[in-house]
Order: C-alpha cells, then sequence, then structure tokens
C-alpha cells in the first residue's frame, strides 16, 4: 500500500521528530550531539532553511524548521543519511538508524508556532532529565538569550512576543517558563528508571555503547541481558531501546530469577543449576 503524501503546513514551517529504530539510543555521548548539530548546520547552509528550535533526547530529536529550497522531506534526509554514515563508521555497525519515515507535523499558525518552539525547549524538563528549563544543554533555549547563534534563528519568535528587545526577551523567558499541559507531536516513554542510569550499568558491566553489546556473541550478550532485566523498574521495552536488540531478543533472554556468576569483566556464564 503506497505512503500517504505528507500534508502541506501553509507557513512552511513544520515540527519534525527523529527517533532510534525500535526507540533505540542514537546518541551515546556528547561527541554524538555535537556531531549531529554539526551536521545539522552544515545542511542549513546548503539547503537554507531556517531552524527556529531544536532538542537532542538520547533516543530522539525534535526540531522545528521552515522549509529552504527544496523540501524539508528532502533535507532531512540528507541530515539522517550524513549522521547515520558517520554513526555506523564511529561505531563498527551497520543498516538503519532512525526509525523508518519521521514524524512530522505542520504548523500553520503562529500562535501554534510559539506553542511548538515552548514544547521543544520544555521536552527535557517534562522527561525529567533537568530540573529547570534552562538547565538543558541539548535544546536552543539559549540561543535566544542575546547571544548570537549562527544555527538558530530568532528573530521570528522574538518579534511574535514583543516589538521591542528588551520586552520580547522579558516575554520570551517567561514563556518558557509558563506551566502548560501542551501537546504537540511526541513519543510517550513511560519508565520508572531512566535511560541514563540503564546506560550507566552498562558501562559498569564494560559495555560503553550499544552496538558493542549487539556485536557480542550471543551467550555473553544475553549474560548482559539478565543483568539489566533484574534492574527493578526496568522493563524489556526500555531494554530494546537503550540497547538497539529486538524486545524479543531481550524477553528470551534468561531473567532476574537465573544466577550468573562474573568471571571477569562484563562476561556473565550461566551457572548450573
Amino acid at each position: 500500500m503506497p505512503r500517504k503524501a505528507r500534508k502541506q503546513s501553509r507557513t512552511g514551517i513544520y515540527h519534525i521528530m527523529l527517533r532510534g529504530i525500535n526507540q533505540q539510543t542514537i546518541f551515546e555521548d556528547e561527541t554524538d550531539k555535537r556531531q549531529f548539530l554539526q551536521t545539522l548546520k552544515r545542511y542549513k547552509e546548503l539547503c537554507h532553511f531556517k531552524l527556529y528550535s531544536y532538542c537532542i533526547m538520547d533516543n530522539h530529536v525534535h526540531l522545528l524548521l521552515e522549509e529552504g529550497e527544496e523540501s524539508f522531506s528532502q533535507s532531512l534526509k540528507r541530515i539522517s543519511s550524513s549522521y547515520v554514515y558517520w554513526y555506523n563508521l564511529k561505531y563498527d555497525r551497520s543498516g538503519h538508524l532512525f526509525q523508518g519515515r519521521f514524524n512530522s507535523e505542520c504548523v500553520n499558525d503562529m500562535d501554534y508556532f510559539l506553542t511548538v518552539v515552548r514544547y521543544i525547549h520544555q521536552n527535557p524538563l517534562k522527561a525529567a532529565v533537568v530540573r529547570t528549563v534552562w538547565d538543558s544543554k541539548w535544546t536552543s533555549i539559549h540561543a535566544y538569550l542575546g547571544r548570537r547563534s549562527d544555527l538558530v534563528d530568532t528573530e521570528k519568535v522574538l518579534a511574535l512576543l514583543a516589538f521591542d528587545d528588551i520586552t520580547a526577551l522579558k516575554c520570551y523567558k517567561n514563556f518558557m517558563e509558563e506551566v502548560n499541559e501542551d501537546q504537540c507531536l511526541d513519543i510517550i516513554l513511560k519508565t520508572r528508571v531512566q535511560d541514563c542510569e540503564v546506560r550507566e550499568h552498562l558501562m559498569n558491566l564494560g559495555v560503553p555503547h550499544s552496538s558493542m553489546l549487539q556485536q557480542m556473541e550471543r551467550k555473553k550478550r544475553n549474560g548482559i541481558l539478565a543483568s539489566l532485566k533484574s534492574i527493578e523498574g526496568v522493563s524489556c521495552r526500555q531494554i530494546s531501546r537503550v540497547t538497539g536488540i529486538s524486545k524479543s531478543v531481550v524477553g528470551r533472554a534468561p531473567g532476574p530469577g537465573d544466577r550468573y556468576v562474573v568471571p571477569s569483566g562484563s562476561e556473565r556464564v550461566k551457572k548450573q543449576n
């Protein structure tokens, strides 16, 4: 069955979300996030689109952009292909990284435009990754605070808030801090244990990134998965998301009822009963 054509925004502005296949981690560390921003900047200059807001989470990205000389779909294909090539080279892996077709929604009026800007900036706050919206390191929120940015186009947002810069900045700060129940394009991830805690556990087991786990010999890999499954509050779905290993494989791996000994490093061998 052919895919439905994407709806066209009357303003040319779109809210876009890229996420990892099987909701897996696509940014293992800060170097990966910086690389994505560099890729975004390079193609912004080549494709001449405008970027109003962004947020980089560990397993997905939010962007608010206005398409330029080519469709936003083409620009996103360039950006994602370039990053995936770099990521696969770095982690010695192959294949897809992003989940199929990216999600998008039209932003057809300026009221919703401002709502999406705030929503994207508050994404880490609502995910309980940070304590305040201003603690977010990997969003564009700070680009608006009187600092010049060669990546984020801030003029449109500030002009919609007030005529003069001082008042606009004050309105912007208040608007970003406003408590709300905005429902925009998003994924809902309900976990009792944060993904970063699962990744920290992996690090302690000698697995610095998910690609290493994916390439492990099955017996050794299943031992690592068993250790993750023994953490209270961690689900098979969350393990699959963090590791990039399918939920069915995670589900078949030995559970917390099985006992293991650890002869060295992250290697675990099932103990005979």
